[in-house]
């Protein structure tokens, strides 16, 4: 007569058959199964037949699979196919399915009710738009594995906290959804506290953050701290990297040992600007450092095809390098505008070389020819280097004040260079704020 545990036996040896079935038929394929060795496994070898063929047509190899072979222990029925669909109903295409999987197939265990909507609706929430939710898990498939009261809530309630506007959370996220998995306090405050603390106003820093998300993910220890070290090495003055990170963010992030070598270098050979010139030129356009070679020349060649000495040159570069992203075309209306108009002498160029980086139409001769309306005599400086509004009071004054020299790192007029912000000539140039945001990159 049989036990009582004869069935429980026999059950037993049966599923210890199956899987040893189940196990020869993977490896028959290729597939590795020493992960399995805990996992539940179908009950027939047909199951995990269908399994293994649905991961296939979605593109995955069997290289794919050994990769996180735990990804046969989900049900098609139960798992894959809901999980699919509901990815694909927010955004995901069908083509890119099988590579989303690859990418993070721990997607494949999830509960859509449980794990994957609250995650959608919370990035709703952010102001993130419905068209770019896939976009953003394509991007960062992990964000679907987060919990939202943890690091995703602590990291945007950090921002805001600092000055970042809820508003433009979303867009960030779009952006660059990498910072809602970076932690506060080792990776985000310490980077925020570590620029606040050369000279960054907060609010700046915001302004930054907003339009360039990205700046969040640069190594503080690694990166960061390197190439401000870097930049003093090369003669660039400490209490100048502030306003040096406010007009152009990216240079926080780049090779820049070998950028500024090769720059610095090339100003002395063909420009004739020494190393402290060259700091001096980074200081007031760090953008430089990216500068191909090739464009920087075309300027300088127009410049001494003018008859300018290859010295006053160098000077005019180092007073406002900003010369070097001119397109020369526009810089040819305006020279002759000012040789045969205005008929001064070239001294005045050399002088006042950001006189080029106005807009002839709007603002050079406009102006001039209020000037010569009223019989007034004046410097370029005097005429060009003010808003609009401050342009009619000096008009109506009884004498030629004396100009004063603005901050180095917001001179000039409307130069669209790559990645500068153009503002209004009706604002308030006095106000810290504002002249960090005149040099702000987009």
């Amino acid at each position: 007569m049989p036990s009582v545990t004869w069935g429980v036996v026999q059950g037993r040896k049966e599923r210890l058959v199956n899987r040893v079935i189940i196990c020869d038929y993977l490896k028959s394929l290729g597939i590795i199964p020493d992960e399995l060795e805990y996992l539940e496994l179908p009950s027939t070898v047909e199951v995990m037949r269908e399994r293994v063929e649905f991961l296939q047509k979605l593109r995955l190899t069997i290289d794919d699979i050994n990769e996180y072979p735990l990804m046969l222990g989900c049900s098609v029925r139960k798992n894959m196919i809901p999980v699919l669909g509901y990815l694909e109903k927010i955004g995901i295409p069908r083509s890119k399915m099988g590579e989303f999987v690859k990418n993070y197939p721990q997607v494949l265990h999830c509960s859509v009710v449980v794990e994957l909507a609250p995650v959608i609706k919370f990035l709703r929430g952010l102001d993130v738009e419905k068209p770019d939710i896939g976009y953003v898990l394509q991007k960062y498939p992990e964000l679907l594995g987060f919990k939202l009261e943890g690091t995703m809530s602590t990291s945007v309630a950090y921002l805001v906290s600092i000055g970042v506007s809820p508003r433009d959370i979303g867009p960030m996220v779009t952006q660059y959804p990498y910072f809602l998995g970076m932690r506060v306090g080792t990776m985000i405050k310490p980077l925020i506290d570590y620029l606040v603390s050369l000279g960054l106003p907060k609010k700046v820093l915001a302004r930054m953050i907003e339009k360039r998300a990205y700046l969040l993910g640069y190594d503080l220890e690694g990166t960061v701290k390197p190439n401000l070290d870097c930049m003093i090495s090369f003669g660039v003055r400490k209490e100048a990297l502030a306003s040096v990170i406010a007009q152009y963010p990216q240079i926080l992030g780049l090779p820049l040992k070998a950028k500024m070598s090769s720059q610095q270098y090339f100003f002395n050979l063909k420009l004739k600007i020494d190393p402290e010139g060259f700091a001096r030129v980074v200081e007031r356009m760090p953008q430089i450092v990216s500068l191909n070679q090739h464009v920087i020349m075309k300027p300088v060649e127009f410049l001494l095809g003018r008859a300018i000495p290859a010295g006053d040159v160098a000077k005019m570069v180092v007073k406002c390098p900003q010369l070097l992203a001119l397109r020369v075309e526009l810089m040819k209306n305006s020279y002759y505008f000012f040789k045969t108009e205005m008929g001064r002498p070239l001294k005045e160029l050399v002088e006042f070389p950001e006189y080029f980086t106005y807009s002839l139409e709007s603002r050079i001769k406009p102006r001039y020819q209020r000037l010569q309306s009223k019989g007034i005599r004046c410097s370029l400086a005097w005429f060009l280097n003010c808003s609009d509004k401050r342009f009619e009071e000096r008009l109506q004054a009884d004498y030629i004040e004396t100009e004063s020299d603005g901050p180095s790192f917001c001179m000039g007029g409307k130069l669209y260079l790559p990645g500068t912000e153009i503002l209004s000539d009706e604002e308030d140039g006095s106000d810290d704020e504002v002249l960090f945001r005149r040099t702000v990159a987009l």
